[in-house]
């Protein structure tokens, strides 16, 4: 399917790696030194695509027109605001107290770049917590230390499993990348 490509992910995600692993692609790893900013005035929905565009630009010189870079973003809106990655235990603590019993969004922007072309594109997927108790807060913090982790959570863990009722939307979004909208992208190559 890929024959003859060469797949670079520009990120440094064991989670997106785990997807691109379970959907059959093969590909190498190129971490991206991005600043990851966006200009305040920049609407929402469009931080995703633009962090991943960066990502992008920041491995591109290294490589060939013939070889494929797959950039991706994964942010969590509250409220209409973005919720990052967590400071510190505390910082983590406090946003999953504010997602508890609400429903937020997970946007992931993805860059596929090949042969001078972009296919830029964003998918949005609704979670919906449950409420948690402090308790479940602080072990699902203390144990699995979600720190590296936009909203300070991963669906596929503990938190996921109980704390999590519904989504509307794609699974693996959440988890930081829409594999199956990037392998139907991948395939048109």
């Amino acid at each position: 399917m890929y024959a003859g490509k060469r797949v670079i992910l520009a990120s440094q995600s064991p989670r997106r790696k785990q997807l691109l692993e379970q959907a059959g692609i093969p590909f190498e790893v190129m971490v991206s030194e991005a600043a990851e900013t966006f200009p305040p005035e920049m609407p929402i929905a469009e931080v995703p695509v633009h962090i991943a565009r960066q990502k992008a630009n920041a491995v591109s010189s290294s490589f060939g027109k013939d070889d494929v870079i797959i950039a991706a973003d994964t942010i969590v809106l509250l409220d209409k605001e973005i919720i990052g990655k967590p400071t510190d235990r505390q910082d983590a603590i406090n946003i999953l107290s504010r997602l508890s019993g609400r429903i937020h969004e997970v946007i992931t922007g993805v860059v596929i770049r090949f042969n001078g072309t972009e296919d830029a594109f964003s998918q949005t997927t609704e979670v919906h917590f449950k409420p948690l108790t402090p308790e479940q807060i602080v072990y699902y913090v203390d144990h699995y230390q979600p720190f590296d982790k936009a909203g300070a959570y991963a669906i596929q863990e503990w938190i996921g499993a109980v704390g999590i009722d519904r989504i509307n939307g794609c699974f693996y979004n959440v988890m930081g990348l829409p594999i199956s909208q990037v392998a139907e992208r991948l395939s048109r190559l």
